[in-house]
């Protein structure tokens, strides 16, 4: 897999990531006592950024054996080039 095909399924991961927000921080809010959350954005933060560096990794596994540590990184590049995106759709 080329890395720009690998870039495009990150960011359909993202986007599908960020698709859930809104469900997201409802469930923090009705679940606030039990979750003992104090900053749903920042715990939602942390959650679509895990969705994309966890799938894009499984992405990779799909394709051949297990992520070395260059694919991992790649990866990680990957989705830290998005990450002012990702923060922007969160916290605006």
């Amino acid at each position: 897999m080329s890395e720009d095909q690998l870039e495009e399924l990150i960011i359909q991961i993202i986007n599908g990531a960020v698709s859930t927000i809104p469900a997201y921080l409802e469930e923090i809010k009705e679940n606030k006592e039990t979750l003992k959350v104090e900053n749903p954005q920042e715990f939602v933060y942390g959650i679509v950024i895990g969705m994309a560096l966890g799938m894009g990794g499984a992405i990779l596994s799909a394709q051949k054996e297990t992520p070395t540590e260059e694919d991992q990184m790649k990866i990680r590049d990957i989705v830290y080039r998005h990450i002012p995106e990702i923060r922007e759709r969160i916290f605006n």
